[in-house]
């Protein structure tokens, strides 16, 4: 059995966050790990509140899961700020070297609310310990210091890979862009339209992490993370989707 793990806040509606990624791994025959982040107060069109969880709290949580389980791959989302995403890191890794971190930079809800203004600088100290980063345009912006998004996310991209996702690209709509060191992938729209979905990033990020674990090549994982969001949009009118997916193992992963 394959497993990933997902640090993320739990969304009582299961639309978004730690519900929604353990249903992403769930759908590719992976065994997800739950570990809190924060407690959030909200449904799938509005959010009232959070309360974080604290860096030791959510290492106590993740800990035992490491020391019994074969986790390779993690996928991180909302934390209170990133020195916390650092400390759990480097507790994690001391547990289990080799163990691969995927961040979702959940820096607003799609309800508008701001979780934190972390300047750039504090983001950039963690990027060596991610394998991929997947902001959308502004989060690139606010997370790189830069002015343009595309140019951010290209400048991430020294540290780490970066997946640019293309809901709020305001010149490329629907289009994303891997952006490694000495090479950038295009992966254009699916379809001509989609139902909008609340926690669609989550679910997307939470994808490739599953794919990842499922043996994939980040280009491929990337790739096949974009075709199972959409197919999770198309799921469903409404602002919570069904989570399917007909899984294609590797030869290196049989089921």
């Amino acid at each position: 059995m394959r497993y990933a793990m997902s640090l993320a806040g739990l969304d009582p509606s299961g639309g978004a966050g730690l519900l929604a990624d353990i249903k992403t791994f769930e759908a590719w025959h992976i065994r997800g790990l739950g570990v809190c982040t924060a407690l959030t107060v909200q449904t799938d069109t509005a959010f009232l509140g959070v309360e974080w969880i604290s860096a030791d709290n959510i290492i106590a949580q993740a800990l035992p899961l490491v020391q019994q389980y074969p986790v390779d791959f993690c996928k991180i989302g909302i934390v209170s700020h990133p020195e916390t995403i650092a400390e759990v890191i480097a507790a994690l890794r001391a547990a289990r070297p080799g163990i691969t971190f995927v961040l979702d930079p959940v820096l607003r809800a799609s309800a508008g609310y701001a979780f934190h203004n972390a300047i750039h600088a504090k983001w950039a100290s963690i990027l060596p310990s991610i394998k991929l980063l997947t902001p959308n345009y502004d989060e690139a912006v606010a997370m790189s210091g830069l002015p343009d998004g595309e140019a951010g996310a290209r400048s991430m991209a020294a540290h780490c890979a970066v997946l640019l996702k293309g809901g709020h690209r305001p010149n490329r709509p629907g289009l994303d862009t891997l952006f490694q060191q000495h090479t950038e992938t295009d992966f254009p729209p699916i379809g001509n339209q989609a139902f909008p979905k609340h926690g669609s990033g989550c679910v997307l990020s939470a994808s490739i992490t599953a794919a990842l674990a499922s043996g994939l090549q980040l280009e491929d994982a990337c790739r096949a993370g974009k075709d199972y969001t959409y197919r999770y949009l198309m799921s469903s009118p409404a602002l919570v989707g069904w989570h399917e997916k007909e899984v294609v193992h590797n030869s290196h992963n049989p089921d």
